[in-house]
């Protein structure tokens, strides 16, 4: 498939929207009399709405966001342990970068509307426009919860000093959400052809639709938009799992014969066309491509939340007696020792009985994390190098060790580059492995959230065990036989569910929005003790209930005081 056009196109973009934010005024590079006179000025400037989604505070950095949750961890920011403010840097880039997004697509929207330009072509971007909007507002109503609501007949660049609005309610957020996913639909083409390839569809509409659906917990609505794409409803999607659970993660995309991807950022890491995501950087270690710097690493939670392959709860204890309550234990069965020229082993644990740990469970664990004493085919110098995961003093990427963070944690392998991946990676803050915002096994497992919260138990089941069920993950399915896969009630399938989409979603930046809207957030979190693979304490989690929306940013109430008041607690 050819991606280039579309990532050109989102590249050549940045000279029309660059610098956008709430103190600038939209496309300040125009004479605007002289631009959208043509399609080409409107498929660029829609370009320009796709290119916000890579900033940091849009979706740049969504998989750090499973760092505020239980399953990931970073080194202890304010967001991690609830002593940040109103004024916190990232927190305001979130809120800067998002409405960046929601202002380039009404510059969109108000100036494609009024062109006299080909139909088909007008109603595909004013729909993209749309969509995105939806998707930024999303992220809007999700972190810092009601918002302003300006639609497209709020022009930036005409109307700055008069945007002071009050905020509307979250119901006002959330129906102004769904209608533009509506009108998206209505617009949007099925498909698109390769040049144009992740570009959004009717079936994203639907999902993020879907999706707002389920975060208000309009349960029939939510199945409605889900079960259109799933079972192809009025149109033939085309939607299906990828058959190759790693090679979402670990391949250039697009990712030849996958239909997984509902809705992706594309990126892309060649010399010369950098438009990638950091997660060499964010997620590698020091022998990563560029040097990574184990921003986000996964929880031991996490690790230990992974099943048996036959679906029986894993235990620390029923491998090793003692484990879980003996620090001493754990020391024992991870750490190893170096030689005194730090060039290899002088002693090991057990790696032998670890590594049949690890290779007995749900092979996701295995695919999304580094586990200890296992390989990884990184990147030092000019040339591949295969490292060990050792749990040692003294180890160094140039020795052959996975040299990371001084914690003595899981790292991740999920998005993390294999050497220099044949060329295609360059620079460690342009991954070239898309990421995708929606994908079709999230859907699933939404889907079998709103039948289970409907009452509809054995459609839940259904939907999970097909994520379950992936060839390179064959994990059995609910309700198969044995007891310890039996299912007979709502909230044991709640339990099911939240655990599934932590297993196949780990490091995409879910979980933190998940536990929010489930309410269970304050009791997950607060008191939440972050520890390493010998049980030592790295930092504690604070996490009150004002916690669940962050602050509007001092700056914004300050120039706008009719946001006021602020979420509660703030």
């Amino acid at each position: 498939m050819k991606r280039t056009n579309i990532i050109s196109a989102i590249l050549a973009a940045f000279t029309l929207v660059s610098c956008v934010d709430l103190d600038t005024a939209p496309y300040n590079s125009i004479a605007q009399g002289n631009f959208w006179q043509t399609e080409e000025d409107a498929k660029k400037a829609v370009m320009g709405v796709y290119a916000q989604l890579k900033n940091q505070g849009a979706f740049g950095y969504m998989p750090l966001w499973d760092t505020y949750s239980d399953i990931a961890h970073g080194p202890a920011s304010p967001l991690e342990v609830g002593t940040y403010t109103a004024n916190e840097a990232f927190l305001v880039q979130n809120w800067r970068d998002s409405w960046d997004g929601v202002h380039r697509a009404n510059t969109v929207i108000k100036n494609v509307s009024g062109m006299d330009i080909d139909q088909t072509v007008k109603n595909n971007i004013l729909g993209e426009a749309y969509f995105l909007r939806a998707l930024y507002y999303f992220h809007l109503t999700d972190f810092f919860g009601s918002v302003p609501l300006y639609d497209e007949t709020w022009d930036i660049s005409e109307k700055f000093m008069d945007m002071l609005l009050p905020r509307n309610t979250a119901e006002e957020c959330w129906n102004f959400i769904k209608d533009d996913c509506t009108r998206a639909i209505g617009l949007l083409p099925l498909s698109w052809d390769s040049a144009n390839y992740g570009r959004a569809t009717i079936g994203s509409a639907y999902a993020l639709r879907g999706k707002a659906h389920l975060y208000c917990k309009e349960w029939k609505e939510a199945i409605a938009d889900f079960e259109e794409i799933v079972y192809n409803k009025t149109n033939d999607y085309g939607y299906a799992l990828y058959d190759d659970y790693n090679a979402l993660f670990q391949t250039a995309g697009p990712i030849p014969g996958s239909h997984e991807e509902v809705f992706t950022i594309q990126n892309l890491g060649n010399i010369g066309a950098l438009y990638g995501m950091e997660f060499p950087m964010i997620y590698g270690s020091r022998g990563t491509y560029g040097s990574g710097r184990t921003t986000c690493m996964p929880s031991v939670k996490l690790a230990d939340m992974y099943e048996w392959k036959d679906g029986k709860p894993f235990n620390w204890n029923d491998v090793i007696p003692g484990f879980n309550e003996s620090s001493e234990v754990k020391k024992e069965a991870f750490e190893a020792t170096l030689n005194e020229e730090l060039t290899d082993f002088a002693e090991v644990p057990d790696t032998a009985l670890l590594g049949e740990t690890y290779r007995g469970r749900d092979p996701r664990l295995s695919i999304n994390l580094i586990v200890p004493y296992s390989w990884y085919d990184g990147y030092v110098g000019t040339e591949t190098k295969r490292q060990i995961f050792a749990i040692a003093s003294g180890v160094t990427a140039a020795n052959g060790f996975i040299q990371a963070r001084d914690w003595r944690v899981y790292l991740y392998r999920k998005f993390v580059p294999t050497g220099d991946m044949n060329g295609l990676v360059n620079d460690r803050r342009h991954s070239p492995v898309n990421f995708s915002i929606i994908r079709f096994a999230d859907v699933l497992l939404m889907l079998s959230e709103a039948y289970n919260e409907d009452g509809q138990l054995a459609n839940a089941v259904r939907e999970l065990n097909k994520v379950r069920q992936r060839p390179s993950v064959n994990m059995p399915e609910l309700n198969s036989g044995p007891e310890w896969l039996a299912v007979t009630s709502q909230e044991e399938m709640r339990e099911r569910i939240m655990n599934e989409r932590a297993y196949e979603l780990a490091g995409e930046g879910h979980r933190f929005s998940d536990l929010r809207r489930w309410g269970v957030a304050e009791e997950i979190l607060n008191g939440r003790q972050e520890v390493d693979l010998m049980g030592n304490t790295l930092f504690t989690r604070t996490f009150e209930s004002r916690n669940n929306l962050w602050p509007l940013p001092s700056e914004e109430t300050t120039n706008n005081p009719a946001l006021l008041p602020n979420n509660p607690g703030w």
